[in-house]
């Protein structure tokens, strides 16, 4: 076995080649797309649909491979118990989380004091309250919308939640099955490297799709809104950055004796795909394949990435504490500490339904001032020229969250194997940019004890 591993390593440098290339494509497109937004405005808006058909390709993925990375997770596993703790342990930490976000949002946006002197024109209420009509949902909505009309129909709407409500259900009954459910199992395994390779094929538009992005949020972004809202998008970036490498990175290192800068060199790809899109979604399969590569088990990741992405909103939640202040100080109606704390937990709780979609942010954050503080739904307007640039920040927050959490919880609930993390951070197990699976992970955990029992009913 010791000696296979060498002579299987050159069959992979020529696969990362050919993918590395494509990444550079895309940094090109960036470029290109900043220039051709600059240059032609108006020309760029137009560019529009190219990018929202890439994210749309890639949003049409999720439900299937969260579907089949849950139903493969629980279902392998012999103990429901195991999954319930886990998934305590998910939605512990998210709120945690959450919380200690609104916390930092709350300091920095009083300490920076945006917003003062800016004009609120007639025309800039009309958009807040277009973003209220557009998207406002209260909590009863919320809790019922995860439960879908049909199962089927969890699949066709792309509803997270639904999904994982449904995958939940199928994982739990295939586990009380027994080995009458081993052949359910393997046909949605096979499903599972259909659906990644379907998904591999899709990367290859990626230029394409972050060149439209990119280009169309640009041009529709004039430079003078930039200058007049820099202080907000400087204080709300320098946030983010406080936050990921100070709090995420001091319990990475505390908890799991691991670098973050040495987690996000791995998911390095994924930040620009991110970056190129403004969305987080756009990058959830690839962060669900790459934890299970890592070493992080099935069950694990198919309970804390997908509950992540509705639950875990770290980048969402300084974004609304530092809007909230903002909008306040420019409607001349500053908030005191205690106003701004109900609203803020109000907005903490409103806030879980809004996944990493472009846009989910600014219209949570309309549907939530709208129900606590009416008053201030008129100020929504003056930063939605600068949403999408705060919607970068936004979505690589949670993303970065979202990918400290699953280690984190692999740690806590010791199913993370931590010799492969090393090597996979070391660089001696690449991942397959082709099939997005790692076929051989099972036969490298099998050697760990405490991993080959969830194996053993999927290889049955």
């Amino acid at each position: 076995m010791a000696a296979s591993t060498p002579e299987t390593a050159p069959a992979a440098p020529a696969k990362r080649d050919r993918t590395h290339y494509l990444y550079i494509a895309v940094i090109v497109a960036v470029a290109l797309g900043i220039g051709v937004g600059m240059i032609a405005p108006d020309f760029a808006v137009e560019l529009k649909p190219i990018g929202t058909g890439f994210v749309s390709l890639i949003k049409m993925m999720i439900s299937p491979i969260i579907f089949c990375t849950i139903v493969l997770g629980i279902g392998s596993v012999r103990k429901a118990a195991k999954v319930g703790a886990v998934g305590g342990i998910a939605l512990a930490y998210f709120m945690v989380m959450s919380l200690v976000a609104l916390g930092i949002g709350l300091i920095v946006g009083n300490l920076l004091d945006p917003g003062t002197g800016l004009a609120v024109t007639d025309a800039v209420k009309d958009v807040g309250h277009a973003q209220v009509d557009a998207e406002a949902k209260d909590t009863t909505e919320f809790l019922l919308g995860i439960i879908p009309t049909t199962m089927v129909s969890a699949f066709t709407e792309g509803e997270v939640l639904q999904t994982l409500l449904i995958a939940l259900l199928a994982g739990f009954a295939l586990q009380a099955m027994g080995s009458a459910g081993a052949p359910v199992l393997r046909g949605v395994e096979h499903i599972q490297r259909l659906v990644f390779r379907i998904l591999g094929m899709i990367m290859w538009a990626a230029p394409i799709g972050a060149f439209g992005a990119i280009a169309a949020v640009v041009g529709s972004a004039g430079v003078d809104a930039l200058k007049d809202l820099a202080i907000l998008m400087l204080g709300f970036y320098t946030t983010c950055v406080l936050f990921v490498f100070i709090v995420l990175g001091a319990l990475l290192r505390v908890v799991a004796g691991m670098n973050i800068l040495t987690l996000f060199k791995y998911l390095g790809r994924e930040f620009l795909l991110i970056l190129s899109t403004s969305s987080s979604e756009s990058a959830l399969p690839r962060l669900i394949a790459k934890m299970e590569h890592l070493g992080v088990s099935k069950p694990v990741v198919g309970i804390t990435v997908p509950t992540g992405y509705s639950f875990n909103l770290d980048g969402t939640m300084i974004y609304m504490t530092m809007a909230s202040l903002f909008i306040a100080d420019a409607m001349g109606t500053p908030m005191s500490i205690g106003e701004q704390i109900p609203l803020l937990l109000f907005l903490f709780v409103a806030s879980k339904g809004a996944a990493g979609v472009t846009g989910a942010g600014l219209a949570t954050l309309a549907g939530g001032l709208q129900s606590h503080k009416p008053a201030l739904v008129d100020g929504i307007g003056l930063i939605v020229g600068i949403d999408r640039f705060m919607s970068e920040a936004r979505a690589l927050t949670n993303f970065a969250g979202n990918a400290v959490a699953t280690v984190l919880i692999g740690t806590w609930t010791k199913e993370i194997d931590r010799e492969r993390v090393d090597q996979v951070l070391g660089g001696h197990f690449p991942f397959d940019e082709k099939t997005l699976l790692d076929d051989g992970h099972g036969a490298a955990a099998a050697e760990v004890p405490e991993q080959g029992g969830e194996k053993e009913l999927a290889k049955a």
